[in-house]
């Protein structure tokens, strides 16, 4: 995929506290607290209960971490100047986020209109080991989350690497989209009031999970619209959308599944109990669903015993 190089880039709808403007890898490992939304959030799960001694009833934080992310400043000077067009955005990673970033948020805003609501655009943060967001502080191993409590995005640009490394997905530009949009979807459910109503719990057919997979519908819904959604300065950002760019993400959703992370990365047994974000074959499905129908009022997965 590629994107429009002569159409505008939004960067209002950042705010960059890696300090200059970019660089750096991953930090220290701390669960996010407070109800933040992950695309990835399970794996917390796994790796504080082996490392850390977590029990078999939910997630553990460890004590100590309260001061992740306190000296975090905005400096969004650096990317602005930076990710002026979609020709930036075809040439640097930050530029790339940025312009998707614009695309999905038009594209809800227009899905909002449409429905006679009006969709409220919201920052993503892009952060650099540590952050403190209203649900708390985090770490880079939380992965991309969206946070309820101040309706915000955060993500370390280095999960992308580390999808591919850690995961094992293909990656690429659309995987990336897809991770973005997947959390921008909680953002939409939290508008409409989706989120206030998730009972707490886990396993295969728990609220939990049932959002979670909305929420990738939602990202396949964008997805199906990237091409035609027009941003601010009218155009297009996105051209050019591949069968190749669509398995990407379809790849990256069978890694991020319950059942491939604990197997994979959480010491190989399955636990269906355990369930919150869904099976692989569930990820992709719901992905596809929103994808193949371009209509986020196919996304009901709160209306349906058959998750897939």
């Amino acid at each position: 995929m590629q994107f429009n190089e002569d159409a505008e880039l939004d960067t209002s709808q950042i705010d960059d506290q890696r300090g200059g403007g970019g660089g750096g890898g991953i930090g220290g490992r701390v669960a996010v607290g407070g109800g933040g939304l992950s695309v990835v959030g399970l794996i917390i799960y796994f790796l504080l209960s082996q490392f850390a001694g977590g029990g078999g009833g939910g997630i553990q934080i460890p004590s100590g971490f309260g001061d992740v992310g306190q000296n975090q400043q905005v400096d969004s000077s650096a990317l602005r100047d930076k990710c002026k067009t979609g020709a930036d955005a075809n040439r640097e990673d930050d530029c790339r986020a940025v312009a998707f970033i614009n695309s999905i948020q038009a594209y809800w805003s227009d899905q909002f209109a449409r429905s006679g609501n009006t969709y409220k655009a919201v920052k993503t943060n892009f952060f650099q080991g540590g952050v403190n967001t209203g649900c708390g502080s985090a770490t880079s191993a939380a992965g991309p989350f969206y946070c309820p409590a101040d309706s915000e995005v955060y993500i370390d640009l280095a999960f992308f690497q580390e999808l591919k490394t850690t995961f094992g997905a293909t990656g690429g530009p659309f995987v990336e989209a897809y991770v973005l949009a997947h959390e921008y979807g909680h953002h939409v459910q939290n508008l409409l009031g989706t989120s206030s109503r998730v009972k707490e719990g886990t396993g295969p057919t728990s609220d939990s999970v049932r959002l979670e997979l909305q929420a990738d519908c939602y990202a396949g819904a964008w997805a199906n619209h990237a091409t035609t959604t027009p941003t601010a300065s009218g155009k297009p950002l996105i051209t050019g959308v591949t069968d190749e760019d669509v398995n990407a993400a379809l790849d990256a959703a069978s890694r991020i599944g319950d059942d491939y992370i604990q197997k994979n990365l959480g010491g190989g047994k399955v636990d269906t109990t355990q369930f919150s974000h869904g099976s692989s074959a569930q990820r992709q499905k719901w992905y596809r669903t929103g994808y193949e129908s371009g209509d986020p009022a196919k996304c009901g997965t709160f209306d349906t015993n058959n998750l897939g």
